[in-house]
């Protein structure tokens, strides 16, 4: 199952098959390459039969430090219609992990930012280490979490993600889990026995209910998702054509900046 150089994917005799982030030396950021291996992998993930429920998970001390701003600063520099490209890309491949029809549980062992929370904003649950933070710090970069913000505002409600996105601050573990944003914490050396335990539980339901609850709960949850895709694409877009963007990025890439969500 496995042709692919950012990630990993494998599958047991469960059925239970993970999505590894695996460039742990680069703190597992996401790039075109990194987004569209991910969609090609849900798509794999979608079509086997044998797969009854998805990890997502990653290698190193980092869950994923979001967006590559090397690749972000290049995109400031680029046409429009280039960077409408990207962001369509990176909007598309959320779309999928949200309505992939199986559960996604997201096993967290460090920090998420940035589009690393908007991935796990996308899975069903997240169980978290207890030494985990997270940040959505786009705004300290002069951009908007624009195709990640269906995702947050849908998992932890309008009041909590406008504050997580208009401040940029750290939250650590146990706010994460008040607000929403996580199911579940455990010290690092727990959590593949919290992760198994909640594997369990979902093996035990049907597939066809799994697909079919799931459908049910984006229907009642923020509406038209699918349809926000364009929208939420053509804002990030915007904001990376943006002087404020080009200079905060390169400001941080050469250290003249601070962001305080690596």
């Amino acid at each position: 199952m496995n042709d692919f150089e950012t990630i990993r994917i494998e599958r047991d005799e469960r059925g239970v098959a993970r999505l590894i982030l695996a460039r742990a030396e680069r703190r597992n950021v996401l790039d075109a390459q990194c987004i569209l291996e991910i969609r090609q992998a849900l798509a794999k993930v979608k079509a086997d039969d044998a797969a009854r429920v998805l990890v997502l998970m990653a290698e190193g001390d980092c869950f994923s430090a979001g967006a590559d701003l090397h690749w972000m600063l290049q995109l400031t520099r680029s046409t429009h219609a280039d960077r409408l490209t990207a962001a369509t890309l990176l909007a598309g491949m959320l779309l999928e992990l949200d309505t992939l029809p199986k559960p996604v549980v997201a096993r967290v062992q460090g920090s998420a930012f940035g589009g690393g929370v908007g991935l796990l904003s996308a899975c069903d649950i997240v169980i978290a280490c207890d030494t985990a933070q997270f940040a959505l710090s786009e705004v300290r970069l002069g951009l908007a979490p624009a195709t990640i913000a269906p995702y947050i505002v849908a998992r932890i409600g309008s009041a909590a993600a406008r504050r997580l996105m208009l401040t940029g601050r750290l939250v650590a573990a146990a706010e994460a889990m008040r607000i929403g944003l996580v199911q579940a914490i455990a010290p690092v050396d727990e959590l593949d026995g919290c992760v198994g335990r909640e594997l369990a539980d979902l093996l035990k339901g049907a597939p066809g209910a799994h697909a079919a609850t799931k459908a049910l709960c984006r229907s009642l949850g923020v509406a038209g998702r699918a349809s926000l895709t364009g929208l939420t694409a053509e804002a990030l877009a915007d904001r990376l054509g943006s002087e404020e963007a080009q200079s905060r990025i390169a400001g941080f890439l050469t250290g003249r900046g601070r962001r305080e969500a690596p």
